[in-house]
C-alpha cells in the first residue's frame, strides 16, 4: 500500500507598480522565484500574465506526507513572498492542497 501525500499549490498574483518593462519585471520576478525555492526547497514558476509588464501570476508547490505541513511550507512561502517581492504587492491569493 502506498504511503499517503498531499500535494499542496498556491497561485499568488503580484502587482508590480514600479515595472516599466518586461524587462523589469522579469528581474523582480525570476529573483524572487530563485529565492523562494533556495530557502524553501519548492517548485515556484511564473504560470500567468507573462505579456503584462505589471502583473505576474506565480505558482508554488510542495510535496508532503502530512497536509498541515504541506499548509504550513505554502504559508512561510507567501510571507517570504511578501517580504521579498521588491515593491511588489500581493493582490490574490489562492491554495489548495490535494491528498493522494
Amino acid at each position: 500500500m502506498a504511503a499517503p501525500m498531499t500535494v499542496g499549490v498556491m497561485r499568488v498574483v503580484l502587482h508590480l507598480p514600479e515595472s516599466g518593462s518586461l524587462k523589469s519585471k522579469r528581474q523582480v520576478v525570476s529573483g524572487l522565484l530563485r529565492r523562494v525555492r533556495q530557502e524553501l526547497h519548492v517548485a515556484a514558476a511564473e504560470v500567468g500574465e507573462q505579456d503584462r509588464w505589471q502583473l505576474a501570476e506565480l505558482a508554488i508547490t510542495c510535496v508532503s506526507s502530512d497536509s498541515r505541513h504541506a499548509d504550513e511550507i505554502l504559508a512561510r512561502a507567501l510571507t517570504f513572498v511578501e517580504r521579498h517581492a521588491d515593491g511588489a504587492q500581493i493582490t490574490n491569493v489562492s491554495t489548495e492542497l490535494v491528498r493522494l
